[in-house]
């Protein structure tokens, strides 16, 4: 997985970097099902690129065999003119193609996965810079629904978020960490599955960043979020958890050479490996029992996907 993400790094560090040619490359290794189009906003415009890996049984396939979702979330690669050069924020995205260009590779030398794998992220050399605490952070162009809208696909049966999260004192650790499992409102248990593979991967005890009620909420509602890693949860019913790339100092996202391609490595192969034993039916992101009974004792909580009384 390391030569795919100095493969993806190398070619995102770029000013000119955009959707198109990310695609290329991916279309070079085989791949087919490559979506990119170009969204426009006050910070400016990106690029928005999804590609869809087909399993064995997939949906894509007539299959039914469940389909995993992998987001690359960041506000953008690059703070052209501010910042010379890939911010800290990229992480995302680099994991995420990292992981379909291995993907790929490895189908064509006879190793398919069981299920469907989506992977979308968005392209954005010259995104804006915003204040936040404790260190300042990179902005998407687009407004957030417009990311989720092109990010987040229906077909996704759960959802890894990958986001580079370094610009907080909550969890001081370089490495990678994942979060507890979020679905419609709800901050569920944190998944057995997911921390065995995460243990296995990283050859670690496995390592868990905090999320808040806030956190799990949209954009846009006046109320601190630690970053955008959780924003995918407030667009679809499908589970969600965050995979965090982590510092152990404050890192602001708009930071130039903080990008740790062995930590963004582990996060791909987390990525991957999880993608291999879900679309198997051999992890569980949440305990659908334990769910509906929540429910049934307190409710819905999808008012937590909306702005609320904003």
């Amino acid at each position: 997985m390391l030569k795919h993400v100095m493969e993806a790094c190398e070619l995102l560090d770029d000013a000119s970097i955009n959707g198109p040619q990310v695609a290329d490359l991916l279309t070079s290794r085989g791949l087919e099902r490559i979506d990119v189009k170009t969204m426009r906003g006050e910070g400016g415009s990106t690029d928005f690129i999804k590609t869809v890996i087909p399993g064995v049984e997939g949906k894509k396939s007539g299959g039914n065999a469940p389909t995993l979702g992998i987001i690359g979330r960041l506000g953008g690669i690059g703070a052209r003119p501010e910042r010379v050069g890939m911010v800290s924020d990229a992480d995302g995205a680099i994991t995420v193609i990292s992981c379909a260009l291995k993907l790929a590779d490895m189908g064509i030398r006879g190793d398919r996965l069981n299920g469907d794998v989506i992977i979308a992220t968005h392209i954005c050399p010259d995104a804006p810079t915003q204040p936040h605490e404790p260190v300042p952070f990179m902005k998407a162009p687009v407004t957030m629904p417009e990311m989720n809208e092109h990010e987040v696909d229906s077909e996704m049966d759960a959802i890894l978020s990958v986001d580079s999260t370094k610009g907080n004192r909550i969890i001081n650790y370089r490495g990678i960490a994942i979060t507890p499992t979020v679905k419609e409102g709800y901050i569920l248990r944190i998944s057995e599955d997911l921390l065995d593979i995460l243990a296995w991967t990283t050859g670690k005890p496995p390592r868990v960043t905090p999320i808040t009620t806030q956190d799990i909420t949209p954009y846009g509602n006046g109320l601190f979020h630690m970053n955008s890693i959780m924003q995918p949860c407030t667009a679809t019913n499908s589970p969600v958890v965050g995979v965090a790339v982590t510092t152990e100092t404050a890192v602001p996202g708009c930071a130039t050479g903080a990008n740790h391609e062995v930590d963004i490595e582990e996060a791909g192969r987390f990525c991957l490996e999880v993608a291999k034993a879900f679309t198997e039916g051999n992890c569980r992101f949440y305990d659908e029992g334990e769910f509906k009974r929540v429910v049934e004792l307190y409710g819905r909580m999808n008012v937590l996907q909306t702005l609320g009384g904003v």
